[in-house]
């Protein structure tokens, strides 16, 4: 998803209000879409029992997010933008990466975006 004004703070307080209380929130798609100081007072209040982030609003974040200043909470996951990494994940980039060569070669429109 697109970070625009309109997709800014996606995820607010009002948003993780309406949650279950089990529920766990996971942004590895972009930082912005969700308002880091109400995730961590959803996350502290109990609203949500969990939360992983391997994007932030500014990259890299700064000591003072919100989400860094409160690492240390037991249902806060942080990865440093990097979950993507996993060898199966690198294996499929890689395979798609060739398969898009192999097509451009064959004059074949694949996975381009205008």
């Amino acid at each position: 998803m697109p970070l625009t004004d309109e997709t800014r703070d996606l995820i607010d307080a009002d948003a993780l209000g309406k949650m279950k209380s089990t529920a766990v929130l996971i942004n590895t798609g972009r930082g912005g879409l969700v308002d880091e100081t109400a995730l961590v007072t959803a996350l502290k209040a109990g609203e949500i029992a969990g939360a992983g982030v391997d994007v932030f609003t500014e990259e890299p974040a700064p000591m003072d997010n919100p989400l860094i200043a409160n690492h240390q909470l037991p249902n806060l996951i942080l990865t440093p933008h990097v979950a993507w990494g996993s060898d199966s994940s690198i294996t499929k980039l890689c395979q798609i990466l060739v398969s898009n060569l192999e097509v451009v070669i064959e004059g074949v429109d694949q996975n381009r975006v205008v």
